[in-house]
């Protein structure tokens, strides 16, 4: 089974004598890890376990179970969201939560966001043989499409949680078979109704830590492994449509055509040049493209591409945007063709306050690792809660920067370095 060979990955060299204390137990990480990544395992050893999918509710409902077993108080809200609950030694204080997501993009995976679920779960279960007692209450959370591959936005679950979608908008979106919003929480035992009241009191949360894959390459060349992050770089999604003519690819001649590919494809092959125009820490991809009527012998009447733009600096990436916007209505009037826009996503970039920056770096010292602060490119929903409550997140090593991906990797030894972090700065958290 792929789970027995992904388990036995995990604990090829893993150091159990130096790693296996303070109730922290890497072959049990290691084991969830592979009955997880066993949930949409796809032909090419990753993951498919999309937003709003029976494989995402499935794995959601064995993550459950995992915290019942663990005496955890487990609720499921109306946008999918579950929460495990450990009620603290002063139930009236409020709760410190931590987790992350368990879908992933087509084809990704089995370490980006599973990890922080189950290193944030893993942290209970350190404490329930620890017999140890938290000063206040602490949450283990799964929010619910983080990636945003259904619907073609992100971090559908942590913004039900906390108030940021707008109801009108979401109610009008459909996912990318075309079926209505209503219909997709239907399939999965959910109502828009439910949905738009999943909203979470802030004042019962005192602070989200989420510990996730770095998916880049930074920890790799420091050989830490696991960093401190500084803040989330804000991404914003442009859905861009070109509209030319179909036609016959051997009738019509070359000077007398309007092909929306070719457009489009000058436009993918000027965005990377453009980043560096603005900023050292910008990017822009072209992540998707649609082509219509998508036949051999027909010119291309429309194309729908879809950028993803981001940066560490929020001035930075509007600048950005409106390049790649400026491009493409050069492009469309040298073709003599229709272009326009939507913008599906835009979040603000996160920096995380100083003084959660220091606790995470305080617990990475303690447990014998330089510190190394690092910005996060990718989004996380710990960019949403960073706008409501006080936040910070953990990275842990990926081999090679790899992710989506279903090369996606990094070993037992740094997943359970980044629990022992975790549950050291939640220990200590209280502590002047």
């Amino acid at each position: 089974m792929a789970n027995t060979q992904f388990y036995k990955r995990l604990l090829e060299n893993y150091d159990h004598q130096q790693l296996n204390r303070n109730g922290v137990c890497g072959e049990r990480l290691a084991k969830r890890l592979a009955e997880m990544a066993e949930i949409g395992w796809t032909e090419d050893g990753g993951s498919h376990r999309i937003g709003f999918s029976q494989e995402e509710k499935e794995a959601k409902q064995l993550v459950m179970q995992w915290m019942k077993e663990a005496g955890l108080d487990v609720t499921l809200d109306g946008a999918g969201n579950v929460y495990g609950r450990m009620e603290g030694q002063n139930e009236q204080m409020p709760a410190l939560m931590s987790g992350s997501h368990v879908d992933t993009v087509p084809n990704g995976g089995h370490f980006d966001g599973v990890l922080g679920v189950l290193v944030a779960l893993e942290v209970v279960e350190s404490w329930k043989e620890q017999k140890y007692a938290p000063e206040a209450p602490y949450e283990v959370v799964i929010f619910t499409d983080e990636e945003g591959s259904r619907f073609h936005d992100g971090f559908t679950g942590s913004r039900a949680a906390f108030g940021t979608i707008d109801e009108s908008t979401q109610r009008k979106v459909t996912d990318y078979e075309g079926e209505p919003f209503e219909l997709v929480l239907n399939k999965v035992g959910l109502s828009s109704n439910q949905f738009f009241s999943a909203k979470r009191d802030l004042k019962e949360i005192e602070a989200y830590f989420e510990v996730h894959i770095e998916q880049g390459v930074i920890l790799e060349n420091a050989d830490l492994p696991v960093g401190v992050v500084s803040g989330i770089a804000g991404p914003c999604w442009l859905e861009m449509k070109f509209m030319g003519v179909a036609g016959h690819a051997g009738n019509t001649p070359m000077d007398n055509r309007q092909d929306a590919l070719v457009a489009a494809g000058e436009l993918v092959s000027q965005i990377p040049t453009l980043p560096r125009k603005v900023s050292p820490t910008a990017v822009a991809t072209v992540g998707k493209l649609e082509v219509k009527p998508n036949g051999i012998n027909v010119i291309p009447g429309e194309v729908t591409m879809y950028v993803d733009i981001r940066d560490i600096n929020g001035l930075a990436r509007d600048e950005l945007i409106q390049l790649v916007l400026d491009e493409a209505t050069s492009i469309s009037q040298k073709y003599g063709i229709n272009y326009e826009w939507n913008q599906l996503l835009k979040n603000e970039p996160v920096p995380f306050k100083a003084d959660m920056i220091q606790k995470i770096k305080t617990s990475v010292e303690e447990n014998g690792i330089r510190p190394l602060l690092l910005p996060s490119g990718a989004g996380h929903d710990a960019m949403i809660l960073g706008s409501h409550v006080p936040t910070g997140m953990i990275f842990v090593r990926s081999k090679d920067g790899l992710s989506h991906n279903p090369l996606e990797w990094s070993s037992l030894n740094d997943c359970v370095q980044s629990v022992h972090v975790l549950k050291h700065m939640l220990e200590n958290y209280w502590s002047e």
